[in-house]
């Protein structure tokens, strides 16, 4: 059983900052890709950053410049440093890995919300 546990989040006013984390445990024999996404009320799930197991970036445009993902692959672990928060970055942010080898297995964690507002 894989398990997804996220950290961070929380309210910050724009132009603030926010740190997430999210930690993989279980059995997890390669991971493929692992990152963030985010849904806003009324909206559908969008990509925000993810990374490769090769290291490979991928952000969202509207994300690009503020945020930057980070992996430690030791730990299984990636982080998601935002900065220069917007309102319209407001949502509940869901950690996400895909993992296997001849097959792919996607796995979510619970979710954080993340409200920038004054």
């Amino acid at each position: 059983q894989v398990q997804l546990v996220e950290s961070g989040g929380g309210l910050v006013e724009p132009g603030g900052s926010l740190r997430l984390s999210c930690a993989a445990s279980g059995r997890i024999f390669r991971i493929l890709v692992m990152g963030w996404y985010r849904q806003a009320p009324g909206k559908q799930r969008e990509l925000v950053a993810t990374i490769t197991g090769d290291g490979k970036l991928n952000y969202a445009d509207s994300v690009k410049g503020r945020f930057t993902l980070s992996r430690d692959n030791a730990k299984n672990t990636v982080v998601l440093q935002m900065n220069s928060l917007k309102p319209e970055d407001t949502a509940v942010y869901y950690c996400n890995l895909v993992a296997g080898v001849s097959s792919q297995y996607y796995y979510w964690g619970q979710g954080t919300q993340v409200t920038v507002s004054s």
